[in-house]
């Protein structure tokens, strides 16, 4: 009896329990550190929904490895032209524009923001120009710069126009295309397909789709995929167009906006483009998880091109142009009227060439992996044991 007793009664008292942990991996690349975060720390809790964070450290299970995205920059109301500088030196696109610096953009209207705190960057749109002359317009760059990231940008609209060439981008520093550029959103006239563009030095190339990889269209030269992405001289790297006839232009602004995201590590860079009805909940909630995202628009994979060799120091863009290399040179073929220079000289013609932000965030990739460990680790949570297994000690000496 006394035997049984004490075998059976530890158990009674003390079920066997399993703790989950999170640990550090060593062979994780510097590009995606890895960091001991556990279920209840702080650091999860300071910038996202904790029921939501519960959920993603639940679903961690033994030997599992998952990438968390954490909030890194965020870009709104409140800071937003603190945070950007303004370019006013000459358009390397060579276009008919004349960008104008902080202090004009905000005295003639083309940078404010408005009563609904919204960002608004405009070309101008009020003032009747001589046959040649510049448009005043806007040009801002991120003060912060990047290595890796998901950077998503909220926008009611973007610029779009007969003669009008925008663009939300990221630029390495540098000689160009040295440290690589990235084209989010970008195109021209009254288009209806954003284009996604990369533009490097030499060795990098773009991977067709596989099995639906990707759901937009690599650029074609001579009827031909384009896959070179090098931008050096006058080659024009590689892009993808989108396949919605509302991902760029009238249609886009239409119905709303949406947010645009281009996760950049070293898995690749891919770009998604979402509807204002069709965002993803996760992003809604402050914690984007791309991988339960439906196909991005484009990608450049890792195994045509290394992300993270040939894109670095990247600070963020937004533009307004006019004609130029782009805009210009296909104006005659455009359906719009008349010529791209006559164009520009009516103020009316412009009044869609404008940007309204809610929100630009920059998260940060950590990967973690779970591990299920049997019983109880800290000297505190082994103290009731202590004391239970005394206890059973004296009644099994009681018994006998």
């Amino acid at each position: 009896m006394s035997g049984v007793l004490y075998w059976i009664i530890p158990f009674l008292l003390f079920p066997l329990t399993a703790s989950r942990s999170l640990t550090t991996n060593s062979n994780e690349s510097i590009s995606s550190p890895r960091i001991l975060l556990p279920q209840n720390a702080p650091y999860f809790r300071r910038d996202t929904n904790s029921t939501a964070l519960n959920n993603i450290t639940s679903n961690i299970t033994s030997g599992s490895d998952k990438v968390i995205w954490i909030i890194q920059d965020t870009y709104n109301a409140t800071n937003f032209f603190d945070s950007f500088s303004f370019f006013t030196g000459d358009d390397p696109t060579h276009g008919t524009v004349t960008y104008v610096d902080k202090a004009t953009a905000f005295a003639d209207n083309l940078s404010y923001i408005s009563w609904d705190d919204k960002v608004i960057m405009k070309g101008d749109d009020t003032s009747t120009l001589q046959a040649g002359q510049n448009r005043a317009s806007v040009r801002v760059s991120s003060n912060a710069i990047y290595n890796t990231g998901l950077f998503l940008l909220d926008i009611n609209r973007a610029p779009w126009g007969c003669g009008v060439w925008p663009a939300f981008w990221t630029l390495g520093n540098g000689t160009w295309p040295a440290t690589g550029e990235i084209d989010i959103i970008e195109g021209v006239h009254d288009n209806e397909h954003n284009q996604v563009t990369w533009h490097t030095s030499a060795g990098c190339n773009l991977t067709p789709a596989v099995n639906n990889s990707y759901t937009g269209t690599i650029v074609e030269q001579n009827n031909q995929p384009y896959l070179d992405c090098e931008g050096s001289g006058t080659l024009p790297g590689c892009g993808v167009i989108e396949w919605s006839q509302a991902s760029y232009g009238p249609t886009f602004d239409a119905q709303g906006g949406g947010i645009f995201a281009m996760k950049w590590d070293q898995d690749g860079i891919s770009v998604w483009n979402f509807y204002r009805v069709a965002i993803p909940k996760d992003i809604l909630e402050g914690i984007p998880d791309p991988a339960n995202w439906p196909n991005p628009t484009a990608t450049l994979e890792p195994a045509g091109c290394n992300p993270i060799e040939f894109f670095q120091n990247h600070s963020i863009i937004f533009d307004i142009t006019f004609c130029g290399d782009w805009a210009g040179n296909s104006y005659a073929t455009s359906g719009c009227p008349g010529t791209c220079p006559n164009r520009l000289m009516d103020p009316t013609n412009f009044v869609n060439a404008s940007w309204s932000i809610n929100w630009l965030k920059v998260y940060r990739r950590q990967s973690v992996v779970g591990v299920v460990n049997a019983g109880v680790h800290s000297p505190l949570m082994r103290l009731p044991m202590l004391l239970g297994m005394a206890t059973v000690a004296a009644i099994s000496l009681v018994i006998l």
